[in-house]
């Protein structure tokens, strides 16, 4: 996921965003230590975009107040 594609969604959509990958993220995880993943960067990769969402959800907070 880009950081365009992050800055051009809302409020709502991100925080939506943010639950879906972590759950994502919770699936691979345990799906990777019962199976090791063909490629276990996508590991890195999903922890990657919930900062990059998260960065983005606070830098509206702060722009906010």
């Amino acid at each position: 996921m880009k950081l365009q594609e992050i800055k051009e969604m809302s409020d709502k959509d991100l925080k939506e965003r943010l639950d879906a990958e972590k759950l994502s993220l919770n699936q691979l995880v345990i799906s990777h230590s019962i199976t090791p993943l063909d490629n276990p960067s996508i590991l890195k990769e999903k922890r990657k975009d919930i900062a990059r969402i998260n960065t983005e959800i606070r830098a509206r907070e702060i722009n906010k107040a």
